[in-house]
């Protein structure tokens, strides 16, 4: 098991409006059970959801993120698992604040599973931040996320 001396494992998850329109592939459970079956494969311990139903990517105030910034803040987190980049939010430069610097300052592991990203791993950190601006950058074309 991963020793992470008392901190927990933050599994978030975030819903919009738009996102419901594609049906289970986004949904809150679907999110929840990729997220449950990676830490349990993976030996994470003390997991903890965070779940934000409802919240556009654009719009980081956001009840159970907030909340989650707060524990991070204070040292509780070890890793943040998430399934996706956009999962975090929609705006490039508040996400790669976020990975790229709040999160290494913290000591927060990130990893977003669907698209191979582990902060623990350099090579996957140092392609972190251009996969987070083709990501949004693609998908902000209009559409409200």
């Amino acid at each position: 098991m991963l020793r992470q001396s008392g901190k927990i494992t933050a599994l978030y998850c975030r819903l919009s409006r738009d996102d419901e329109l594609q049906g289970d592939s986004n949904s809150i459970v679907n999110q929840k059970a990729i997220l449950s079956k990676y830490a349990k494969e993976n030996q994470f311990s003390n997991t903890t959801f965070f779940v934000d139903d409802g919240y556009s990517g654009t719009n980081f105030n956001r009840p159970s993120w907030s909340e989650l910034l707060e524990r991070i803040e204070n040292g509780e987190v070890a890793t943040l698992i998430v399934k996706d980049m956009s999962r975090l939010g929609r705006d490039y430069l508040k996400v790669g604040f976020y990975t790229e610097v709040l999160f290494v300052e913290k000591g927060v592991r990130f990893i977003a599973i669907n698209n191979g990203i582990d902060s623990a791993n350099q090579q996957d950190s140092d392609f972190t931040p251009f996969l987070n601006i083709i990501k949004n950058t693609r998908h902000l074309g209009g559409v409200n996320c």
